[in-house]
């Protein structure tokens, strides 16, 4: 699949495209997205098994929206401060944070998270965030990708004999699914309403 962008995504048709204008607008945009992958970290919806996570929705969400080099240093950005100690993963503690927690359990899936964001920033530019059917698809691919180094991270962690997907993986799929239709209505539809806008 050729990666060549072919569509500009939403950040980059809202608001200043030159200047000084438009690097204040991806500043603004990259601390906003920052803080918005801390809140909804913390947001835990209830939930069959398992409470939902909105942290994984945000981290796609934004790359889509953002694109590949914005998406990326916004995540970037946010795994920095993690790194700094500060309390912005889902998990994550006054007393559990930083370098410590990010080598945990949860390390393969804050790969993950850079991983998707790239590709949903790079699946958006080619203008898949703008149906319904092609969002979910990229919404699936990078479910695949935070997955992928997370179960794996855990096989390494604890040993690929125990039963990691039942730890990592299955218990969050029906709350993936939900995300995943959430996010074919939203972005598809913010597009919609670009177009209505500018019409």
């Amino acid at each position: 699949m050729a990666l060549t962008a072919t569509n500009r995504v939403l950040a980059e048709v809202i608001g200043a495209s030159e200047g000084a204008a438009l690097r204040a607008k991806q500043a603004a945009l990259v601390v906003s997205g920052i803080a918005a992958l801390a809140v909804s970290a913390k947001i835990m919806v209830p939930m069959f098994p398992v409470p939902m996570s909105m942290g994984t929705f945000a981290v796609l969400t934004i790359g889509a929206a953002y694109g590949a080099r914005l998406g990326l240093v916004t995540i970037i950005g946010y795994m920095l401060v993690g790194m700094l100690g500060f309390d912005v993963f889902a998990k994550s503690t006054a007393d559990l944070n930083g370098l410590t927690y990010m080598m945990g359990s949860t390390g393969g899936y804050l790969v993950g998270f850079v991983l998707a964001t790239l590709a949903l920033g790079l699946l958006a530019a080619r203008g898949w965030d703008r149906s319904p059917v092609k969002m979910a698809g990229a919404m699936l691919i990078g479910n695949a990708l935070i997955y992928v180094p997370g179960v794996l991270w855990l096989g390494v962690l604890y040993g690929f004999d125990k039963p990691i997907l039942a730890w990592g993986l299955t218990p969050f799929l029906i709350g993936d699914a939900v995300k995943l239709a959430l996010a074919a209505v939203l972005l598809p539809g913010l597009w919609k309403l670009v177009g209505r806008a500018r019409g």
